[in-house]
């Protein structure tokens, strides 16, 4: 109910000059910037927690089975 009536009432004010105010761009990108860090920073203490590391630099490699191919005699070069 609350964000159906933040929806009307902010589109209602579209509609009225007074509300049009000017944004300077790099306030905007500041807003921006803080709300990430804000919202990424459970995100990312959580990774942390798990040792989850979303990228391949450090990560520990397997070598696992042979593929089945290699061994009917189809050669992967």
């Amino acid at each position: 109910y609350a964000i159906t009536k933040a929806f009307c009432v902010a589109f209602l004010m579209t509609f009225f000059s007074m509300f049009d105010v000017p944004v300077f761009w790099p306030i905007l990108l500041c807003y921006w910037i803080v709300l990430f860090v804000l919202t990424m920073k459970r995100q990312i203490l959580h990774m942390m927690k798990y040792k989850y590391v979303p990228f391949n630099i450090g990560k520990q490699k397997y070598g696992g089975k042979k593929s089945s191919a290699s061994s009917s005699g189809l050669s992967r070069d």
